[in-house]
């Protein structure tokens, strides 16, 4: 193992964390989570096994967005605490070996952020052509809103402008022009401010948005977007080179591999596959891994120092935008039948463990998969004790809710009036009396305490991260087998899709005699037949992972 190179490229093999402080822990009574609260319930993730926090938005905002509507790149908001305890919780998550990455959201600001009312002030401001404006908004301009069920224009008339600008999200969100130089400039000073500060690097929001110039009015001599994402990099592998640029690239395999950009990967380091996600929500749906493995097979390798980012659910809705729409339409079915459990048409408003009618076999099947499957994983805050939604919450708040850390009051949260909570409460099956951090750490069984196993395995075996995936042939349709292998070494791991017990035959290594596989999540082994078969059983939703020792090898815990 190249252990320095695995030191240095540590995104490699990182699990990442992503959470929402305002939701995580309320330390002084206002209903609203802080960075201290978060300080606090950093021993709970150092134990599970994080290795990186990605810190949704905490920067000043009148919040009609969920803090992605920004009035301060530079700021911290008052209401979650100051930039002394960001440095500080810093500190907190590096003495645990943590590192913490920020959203980095500037593709567009608050339209009360000081620019853009500086903008609107005057044709002559000097922030003027750092938004996208036009007298009559074009024709030809740029298709397709984010949030069909709130807008129905990518312009919007301002008055006082006197007019329209572009606006790719909410209308209160007017987009940066990153075809001017000055506002590719201040991007890199507000990385360069939190690098300073301590950051690891950024998850950079909307990046095919980001980089957009087809709202320009010149469309001469317009700067080559991934050029600009090229100068982003450099200028974090200046300040840091060990800095991380996760992105958020929802397109086509084709079309988000050249985000990593050249073989070397001077773009971006890691791009989230929401291909891969897609098509195991359509595998569950079906109960056959088929239109995974199909993906797996065609998703291009990252560029050798970049990974892909592998995940279950993030903040936002469940997207299925790149099924069609039959496959939608199975996905629904399966896991959001109501029209309230969906979101635009196009996704769900769900987590997992109520689509699964809380099956706990499912779910460990899942997150079993999660972290044997090549790439990085990252998990949603509240995934690893099972929480679930509030429908009763609009929109893609539904999965925001409070984390539940006890039973009782709050669930822990905070001690302020439910009134005054930032997000209601769950309540019921998944509510804190049934759901929570306290009663699931004491509770060897408990999908806590499977998460982080599957994290001591994963960190124990590099072959997961940073080998070659190879997707192994069967004769049981409702399993998906594959190993990994790195160095002359092989892991094997079997996921059973189906509610039916499975047996099959699968080939794990060339003919020859003692070889063995270890069980690496319970205590066991399966013998390997000289030609290098072996015969295994799944229970309903069973998972193995396996390690491949030879003649002469010795298992080392």
């Amino acid at each position: 193992m190249r252990l320095t190179q695995t030191a240095d490229l540590w995104w490699k093999s990182a699990v990442v964390y992503c959470l929402d402080i305002e939701t995580f822990f309320d330390t002084n009574g206002d209903g609203v989570g802080d960075i201290r609260g978060l300080g606090q319930r950093i021993d709970h993730l150092a134990e599970l096994g994080v290795t990186c926090l990605w810190l949704m938005p905490f920067y000043p905002t009148p919040d009609r967005d969920d803090g992605y509507d920004i009035t301060d790149f530079y700021g911290v908001d008052p209401r979650l605490g100051t930039h002394g305890d960001i440095v500080e919780l810093i500190r907190l998550a590096a003495d645990r070996g943590m590192r913490v990455i920020a959203d980095l959201v500037v593709n567009h600001t608050s339209d009360q952020h000081p620019w853009f009312q500086s903008a609107r002030s005057s044709r002559e401001s000097p922030y003027r052509d750092w938004y996208v404006w036009r007298d009559t908004p074009p024709e030809d301009g740029p298709e397709g809103v984010v949030f069909p069920d709130q807008e129905d224009s990518l312009w919007q008339f301002d008055e006082q402008a006197g007019q329209y600008y572009l606006h790719r999200f909410y209308k209160h969100q007017p987009d940066l022009n990153v075809a001017n130089p000055e506002v590719r400039e201040e991007i890199s000073r507000v990385m360069g401010f939190w690098l300073e500060l301590g950051m690891s690097g950024f998850r950079v929001d909307a990046v095919p948005f980001l980089l957009e110039t087809a709202g320009a009015t010149d469309a001469s001599d317009l700067p080559d977007p991934h050029d600009y994402l090229r100068d982003l990099r450099a200028m974090l592998a200046r300040r840091n080179g060990q800095a991380v640029l996760l992105g958020e690239v929802n397109l086509p395999y084709p079309e988000t591999q050249k985000f990593f950009g050249d073989e070397d990967g001077d773009e971006l380091t890691m791009c989230f596959d929401f291909i891969g996600m897609q098509q195991l929500y359509l595998s569950l749906a079906r109960s056959e891994p088929g239109p995974l493995i199909k993906a797996l097979r065609e998703r291009p390798k990252a560029a050798e120092e970049g990974q892909w980012g592998t995940f279950i659910r993030n903040h936002d809705e469940l997207t299925l935008d790149k099924l069609t729409d039959d496959e939608r339409q199975e996905v629904f079915k399966a896991f959001g039948p109501e029209e309230h459990m969906q979101l635009y048409g196009r996704g769900l408003r769900r987590r997992l463990p109520p689509m699964f009618g809380n099956d706990q076999a499912r779910l460990r099947m899942v997150y079993s998969l999660l972290f044997s499957m090549p790439g990085t994983p990252v998990l949603f805050y509240g995934e690893e004790i099972g929480m679930g939604e509030n429908l009763a919450v609009e929109g893609r708040n539904a999965v925001r809710t409070p984390m539940q850390w006890t039973e009782g009051f709050n669930g822990g949260f905070s001690v302020a009036d439910p009134a005054d909570l930032t997000v209601p409460m769950v309540d019921g099956e998944f509510g804190p009396d049934n759901v929570n951090v306290a009663a699931q750490r004491r509770d060897p069984d408990s999908l806590m305490s499977w998460i982080r196993l599957l994290i001591q395995e994963y960190r124990a075996c590099p072959e997961l991260s940073w080998g070659d995936c190879t997707v192994l042939e069967h004769d049981a349709p409702a399993v998906f087998a594959h190993k990994s292998d790195f160095e002359g070494c092989t892991v094997v791991a079997v996921h059973n899709f189906s509610d039916q017990p499975a047996e099959f035959t699968l080939a794990v290594a060339g003919a020859g005699p003692g070889l063995r596989l270890i069980d690496l999540l319970k205590v066991g082994e399966a013998e390997v037949a000289d030609d290098g078969t072996t015969r295994l059983e799944l229970e309903p939703y069973g998972a193995r992972w396996l390690r491949l020792l030879r003649p002469g090898d010795r298992y080392v815990i």
